[in-house]
């Protein structure tokens, strides 16, 4: 993959990937952790914009397809990026519900 053609934004807090909720994984495409309002794996592209390639794609949707399987359960992917729309990022949430089960907001 020739990643050097992908750029990150200093400013964006996903580009920053700031370790403040539990992570599950971490390479060289794409990080997932628990989402801090959520509480549900989200999985978020390790560069910024809104269209990966294809293979970065297929490969994060494996990634937190493995993790959300462990985690929550039966889930769906969720990749509307309601707070943060200019960068690449989707939640896996438990069937039926939208908010993980240490939320406050669950």
């Amino acid at each position: 993959m020739a990643e050097e053609r992908f750029t990150t934004d200093p400013a964006c807090m996903l580009c920053q990937a700031k370790k403040i909720t539990p992570w599950f994984h971490e390479d060289e495409v794409c990080w997932i952790a628990e989402c801090e309002i959520c509480a549900v794996p989200m999985v978020v592209w390790r560069f910024h914009g809104t269209e990966p390639p294809a293979e970065h794609m297929t490969h994060m949707r494996a990634r937190i397809g493995e993790v959300a399987a462990r985690e929550v359960g039966d889930y769906f992917i969720d990749d509307h990026m309601r707070n943060i729309p200019d960068h690449w990022h989707a939640h896996a949430r438990p069937k039926g519900g939208f908010f993980g089960p240490r939320s406050s907001l669950a």
